[in-house]
């Protein structure tokens, strides 16, 4: 997935917004709350999304992901596809989708009103 396809993915989901910070890294929000990064991993882009402990588990091992810096320093469970082979652009969007639900629905139950969700 290109930085590019990663963006319009995003921006495809419901109530998503988008910021650049962080060293020009695309942030994607949902109701402010972050469900997915793109910043530079070298020269390749690199996908940052939350995962339930399960797929922590298991991606952390694969070629390619590993425990996002900063985030799964502090416990949580957010995984950086940083290298090859990684995840194909399927999964990927999967894991992203994922993310996206997980943290759209830990919001405040008036807030998912307001975004329509």
């Amino acid at each position: 997935m290109t930085r590019d396809e990663f963006n319009t993915h995003c921006a495809a989901k419901p109530a998503a917004t988008h910021v650049v910070q962080w060293g020009n890294s695309d942030v994607w929000k949902v109701g402010g709350k972050v469900f997915a990064i793109c910043g530079w991993a070298e020269d390749t882009p690199g996908f940052t999304f939350k995962v339930t402990d399960m797929a922590f588990e298991i991606l952390s091992d694969m070629p390619g992901l590993r425990p996002a810096p900063y985030l799964a320093s502090r416990g949580l469970k957010w995984i950086q596809q940083h290298g090859a082979p990684g995840l194909n652009d399927a999964e990927l969007a999967q894991h992203i989708d994922a993310s996206y639900d997980m943290i759209a629905a830990k919001l405040p139950r008036k807030t998912r009103a307001e975004l329509g969700l």
